[in-house]
């Protein structure tokens, strides 16, 4: 990574432990994605991402702040981009996926939190994370509980908004979700002192909606026999599109899928074609947690899909780019968002018929349910999903972990033995 210790410094950050956050991340990804063989040339830009994730997008984050800029940190699929960007503002991921993180969060959390909420609020106020510092404002939302008290510890640090996301689907719940959007709208026009008009936001519409294109190409290409790249890969990228620039993003991914349609072609793939295909579905993994991907397929199992808010669920379902007015363009929003299945709903169908559907389309093998410790809302939709795959019978296994590595071994066992089971 280049030296970009005077910005930290300037940001508050603390640089001595971040120092050790520095030393451990080059070593654990190297390990877990340098080391896969006949990796896509396309990889190598987002190696580079990943090596100077505290640092080349900060900085450009930062030059954005001088020019008058600002900058909103979201946590959160449901969170529409499309306004902030409108406004003139940029939205960028939350960093949240380590253990490094944990002990600060449970300084002032139970230790029976989820790890994502412990790792997001001690990234902050142990000022290890220059995006957490970084943001003029939060951008929130009420989809746990864990998450909604959360937002009053982060609100004592940086303004938070929290956006009241409805728990059902009904026509009057998406119609409140559009009011949210709506003033989101005018707190984001009130920080970044721009207003947004039907040509900004309709443009920032197409701009997201290519994002999410060249997203579903990414994917669609882990279709095919074999598979032309490995889940960890494509994991790590869809991680990325929290935080990088959406146009330059876009551009890198379809330039990847290029040389994916080249493999495909030639019937090169990183996995044999036997391999066992395997679909994750859960909690979603902030980077750079890519502990069960690296599990599996150090075990020679292929990941072809995620219906994760770290793979599908953050990408499928476009804006319809038609509306001319901006009451038009956030009823949009609201249709697009709210098609989104997380375990927040109540009834949730929706995501049981997506797993199913995922499950066809990629021709998977078997599904691995994995939940983080203490999420209450996907540990308990966990026996509705495994009761929907056994009905289909398709194999299921249900893990549940956090951040940590002291249960790699078991885990990496149990998935054995699932493997196995596939295989006779």
């Amino acid at each position: 990574m280049a030296d970009y210790r005077q910005m930290w410094n300037d940001l508050g950050m603390d640089l001595e432990k971040h120092d050790l956050l520095c030393e451990v991340l080059p070593e654990a990804f190297g390990d877990v994605y340098l080391s896969q063989e006949n990796r896509p040339e396309g990889m190598d830009y987002f190696n580079f991402v990943v090596s100077e994730i505290h640092g080349v997008r900060p900085s450009e984050l930062v030059e954005h702040q001088k020019k008058g800029g600002k900058v909103f940190g979201t946590f959160c699929v449901y969170v529409p981009d499309e306004v902030i960007f409108a406004a003139g503002g940029i939205a960028t991921g939350l960093c949240g996926g380590s253990q490094f993180w944990v002990p600060g969060g449970e300084k002032v959390l139970p230790a029976n939190t989820c790890p994502l909420i412990k790792a997001s609020v001690g990234a902050r106020l142990d000022g290890t994370c220059p995006f957490f510092k970084i943001a003029d404002m939060y951008i929130g939302e009420t989809t746990c509980d864990g998450k909604k008290k959360a937002w009053e510890i982060l609100n004592q640090e940086v303004p938070v908004h929290v956006m009241d996301l409805p728990q059902m689907k009904r026509p009057k719940d998406i119609k409140a979700w559009e009011d949210e959007i709506k003033t989101l709208l005018k707190v984001v026009e009130e920080t970044t002192g721009k207003e947004v008009t039907a040509a900004t936001l309709g443009e920032q519409i197409k701009v997201i909606n290519n994002k999410r294109k060249a997203l579903a190409r990414l994917y669609a290409t882990r279709k095919n026999f074999p598979v032309p790249i490995s889940g960890k890969d494509t994991l790590v990228i869809t991680q990325i599109a929290f935080y990088d620039d959406p146009t330059r993003f876009t551009d890198q991914v379809n330039k990847l899928c290029d040389e994916l349609d080249e493999r495909i072609a030639a019937g090169e793939g990183v996995f044999p074609a036997d391999a066992p295909r395997i679909l994750i579905t859960g909690t979603p993994m902030a980077i750079p947690n890519w502990k069960l991907h690296h599990c599996i397929e150090s075990l020679g199992a292929a990941v072809v899909v995620e219906e994760l808010c770290t793979g599908v669920r953050y990408f499928e379902n476009l804006v319809d780019e038609t509306g001319t007015t901006i009451d038009e363009q956030i009823s949009a929003l609201a249709d697009r968002y709210m098609k989104t299945n997380c375990a927040c709903f109540t009834p949730n169908p929706g995501r049981i018929e997506d797993i199913l559907r995922l499950a066809k389309d990629y021709k998977v093998d078997g599904v691995i349910d994995c939940n983080l410790q203490f999420c209450g809302l996907y540990s308990t939709e966990s026996h509705l999903v495994q009761q929907a795959l056994k009905k289909a019978d398709i194999p299921i296994m249900h893990l549940e972990t956090d951040y940590s590595e002291q249960d790699f071994e078991q885990m990496r066992t149990r998935v054995e033995a699932f493997l196995e089971m596939l295989q006779k």
